[in-house]
């Protein structure tokens, strides 16, 4: 890539040693640092004659002409009829939207749709009919359309090392897109990822600035090249920018960086994807603070420094902006419907699903009134009509390419199936040499095996990945699959608890095991929490133990989206993999665990450091103090052998935050403390296990939401019996937590109770209860509220905080129902405006 670097801009060679496992060493590519944004070089120039027909156009428009143009709403709220009368310029499907609502539509239903709004966009009564263009989150494939080859997710690909790859990938998912009418990808993700704790830590390539900037503009090449070819779409960069940079990895956080750090850590992928002509990008969510100079920016989606004076101007991007999904109406004093400030910061196009309409009539009075200037708007649609003649939508209909309406033209299954090969990264070699020898006999364990959704993750088909069923994955194989396939079926068997099983039957175990899916915000986990696998997923512990030190070594395949602190597993594994989130090709896994007709070997490497320890939650190659237990690079060959010994399995209890809070239960931690119900002399510990329903007398548990998905558990009391929280030893709250402390929960009251309802904290066979009937009934029945109990209302009835095993206890003797998440002891929460008074609960 070449840029045209300001007088002011200085390279400054930054060479890193990383350490690796053993005392070895990998040496990394040097990181030429910049002290300034450079001026990028487009590969797609200004063209004089489309100049001068974008005035034209621009210059025969109306002003609700061109607010509809920068209008772009979801595919359930705006018919084709709706492109035609407003105007609009765009419109784009979520995730988990569908053409007529239909999952299971096909390539030619898609276009079909795709069609229509074109054809509306032709029937305005524009002087120059200005075609639609249609914009979809494709991040790992054409991933909304079942059927659709699914890539590894970006953290998979940034383990490959392969810049060729990724333009061969982008190719093959435009021509995906294009088989459905589809013009244009929301996509290549380029955060930088800080924090591993962010829910969308698998949408970055790696945890350092040279990955992501060897993909950027490969991938930008393969998607959209120059517009030559029926294939090509148009590539949106994003998010702009330092998404991957948010404090604790809270989604939609701020991001506290230094300009420099900006530029060459979050800004790394821009340049070259800019220079490859990426017509588009999009605003990003969080916010930004300059850690040199102390200034506060805001939210980015409102930041004229951010999207004006550096993309626009310095950097000298001429193609447009989108914001993300109501990504305006987060900015201070704007909301869904109106936000002059985003447009005026330098955002061409607004994102606003659903309240569409009176975003245009109230932007339309902004014009008018002069809060927004008609330059802006000018700007921006030019930018807008710049983009779509640059990209033929002047001249083709969506029917009219060579991949139109053709399920094929979506597969690609042997470059995934390649993709996924070179991401597996082998951690741990101890056990018997890989590949497999066909004709063992295989005993295959763990919820991921055969598991597509889990394979897959988030964005695949439905926004978090959830809701789906094997059956939704046409065209794709589970790890399962590909092990039957490369093994022989006579010489497979899968048990998914491994309950039961005579593991000595048996020459090895492979175990996949591994995260469900999420996505954004669902993803993350809650400073307070760990990255330790296990407290989220208890059943992959409880697995590993079942098959484990039971003679027959055990490979552990770990589908995740981010790396994870697995000492427990690693220690119950001869071998260890982590295959990411490989997507729709399990057999490209099996490709590396069994011998096959073709040899193939690992040769993938951590794009993020794997942590040594549960608190390592912010671990980057390059820090001060830098102590991975695998470093960022690492990665074994099938012939290397690791000698890992036992690793230490401590965990801090109450999290590792070092505030205020101690979890109970939580997303983010379920097994400190685990759920049971009690009902007589019965008592049932709640399972990991998100789809089932446990049962007692008189009361049942199921998993519900109160914030995001999953991450409550409701209880329906028909009569007597308790829900509790209950450890196996007594909490050890820290000072923080203890001052001005309370028992804080979320919950959702379905059912208003009709007898009494208490809450508890017991030590062994004490219990201090509290009667919180009045409480329960004054909550408004399917709202949520944040309840917040002083512990001095327990301390006053004589419990011993010291010596509490169960943090909290409801209990019912007559119907009631409510659900209850994010369970914690928080310091300082005694005193919040809301906080229970002491004499309600009597």
């Amino acid at each position: 890539m070449t840029f045209k670097l300001r007088p002011s801009t200085l390279a400054l060679a930054i060479s890193f040693a990383l350490p690796a496992l053993c005392g070895s060493a990998i040496a990394a590519p040097v990181d030429t640092r910049l002290a300034d944004w450079p001026r990028v070089t487009s590969a797609i120039k200004k063209d004089e004659a489309i100049e001068q027909r974008v005035k034209e156009i621009v210059g025969k428009m109306t002003l609700a002409q061109k607010v509809g143009q920068m209008t772009q709403p979801e595919i359930k709220s705006a018919k084709p009829e709706d492109v035609t009368r407003y105007y609009l310029g765009s419109v784009l499907n979520g995730g988990g939207s569908w053409p007529n609502n239909n999952k299971a539509a096909d390539a030619k239903e898609w276009l079909a749709l795709a069609q229509a709004y074109h054809e509306a966009s032709m029937k305005t009564d524009m002087a120059i009919k200005v075609p639609v263009v249609w914009g979809t989150d494709a991040v790992h494939g054409h991933n909304n359309v079942p059927g659709a080859t699914l890539f590894p997710h970006n953290i998979g690909l940034g383990a490959a090392r392969n810049p060729q790859l990724m333009r061969e990938i982008g190719a093959a998912t435009a021509r995906a897109v294009r088989a459905t009418g589809i013009a244009w990808v929301f996509g290549p993700t380029l955060a930088v990822v800080r924090d591993d704790r962010w829910g969308r830590t698998y949408e970055s390539y790696a945890e350092h600035p040279e990955v992501v900037r060897s993909y950027a503009g490969e991938y930008v090449k393969g998607m959209q090249g120059v517009f030559k070819d029926d294939a090509n779409t148009i590539a949106t960069a994003k998010h702009f920018i330092g998404d991957g940079g948010t404090m604790n990895g809270k989604d939609r956080g701020v991001t506290e960086a230094s300009q420099a750090d900006l530029i060459n850590i979050h800004g790394a992928g821009y340049f070259p994807a800019l220079n490859a002509g990426a017509q588009t990008v999009m605003a990003s969510f969080n916010s930004w603070t300059d850690t040199a100079t102390g200034k506060q920016y805001g939210k980015l989606h409102g930041s004229k420094e951010a999207l004006t004076d550096i993309l626009k101007v310095k950097m000298g991007f001429d193609g447009f902006v989108v914001t993300d999904w109501n990504g305006h109406g987060e900015v201070k004093g704007c909301r869904n419907d109106s936000c002059a400030q985003a447009i005026n910061a330098g955002n061409d196009m607004i994102m606003v699903p659903d309240d569409w309409k009176a975003f245009i009539a109230n932007t339309i009075k902004q014009v008018e009134s002069g809060e927004i200037p008609m330059a802006r708007i000018d700007d921006a649609v030019s930018r807008i009509i710049r983009v779509k003649l640059r990209a033929g939508l002047f001249d083709k209909s969506p029917v009219q390419n060579a991949h139109a309406g053709k399920d094929d033209a979506m597969q690609a299954r042997a470059l995934a199936r390649q993709a996924v090969r070179e991401s597996l990264v082998l951690l741990k070699n101890e056990g018997p040499a890989l590949p497999l020898k066909r004709g063992q006999k295989i005993l295959v364990v763990g919820k991921s095996a055969d598991e597509l959704s889990n394979q897959s993750g988030g964005w695949s088909i439905t926004w978090q990945g959830t809701a789906t069923t094997n059956a939704d994955f046409k065209n794709a194989d589970t790890i399962l699959t590909g092990i039957v396939d490369a093994a022989g079926k006579d010489n497979v068997t899968f048990s998914l608890d491994a309950k039961g099983v005579d593991v000595s039957k048996f020459d090895v175990v492979i175990a996949v095991i591994g995260e469900r899916p999420y996505a954004e915000g669902d993803g993350d986990i809650h400073p307070s929490g760990t990255l330790r696998h296990s407290s989220r997923y208890p059943e992959d512990l409880a697995v590993l133990q079942a098959v484990g030190g039971k003679g027959k070594p055990v490979v552990t395949v770990m589908v995740t989206g981010r790396p994870v602190y697995a000492n427990d597993l690693l220690n119950l594994s001869n071998t260890f993999i982590s295959a990411w989130l490989p997507g729709s090709e399990g057999k490209g896994v099996s490709d590396l665990l069994i011998e096959g007709q073709q040899r193939h070997d690992f040769r993938g490497v951590l794009p993020f450091s794997w942590p040594k320890s549960a608190c390592q939650v912010k671990l980057n190659v390059g820090d001060k103090e830098y102590a991975p237990l695998f470093a960022y690079g690492y990665g074994l060959k099938a012939g290397t052998r690791s000698k890992l010994g036992k690793l230490d399995e401590t965990i801090p209890q109450g999290g590792c935050s070092a505030g205020n809070t101690f979890p109970v239960f939580s997303q983010a931690d379920r097994t400190s403390y685990p759920l049971a119900i009690r009902s007589g002399q019965q008592t049932t510990v709640l399972g990991a296990d998100l789809n089932a329903s446990f049962k007692l007398p008189n009361i049942t548990v199921t998993t519900a939401q109160v914030n995001t998905q999953q991450d409550a558990k409701r209880g329906d009391w028909t009569g007597p019996a308790t829900l509790e929280a209950r450890g196996t030893r007594a909490i050890v709250l820290p000072a923080a937590a203890l001052k001005d402390g309370a028992l804080r929960f979320d919950t959702i009251v379905d059912k208003a109770p009709s007898g009494k309802v208490m809450l508890s904290m017991r030590q062994g066979a004490t219990s201090v209860d509290l009667d919180a009937t009045t409480l329960f009934k004054r909550l408004a029945v399917g709202a949520k509220n944040t309840v917040a109990i002083p512990l001095s209302c327990f301390t006053a009835k004589g419990i011993d905080l010291a010596k509490v095993d169960t943090p909290f206890a409801v209990s019912s003797d007559a119907p009631f129902a409510a659900a209850f998440a994010n369970i914690e002891i928080a310091g300082g929460a005694a005193r919040e405006a809301g906080a229970v008074q002491c004499g309600e609960l009597k």
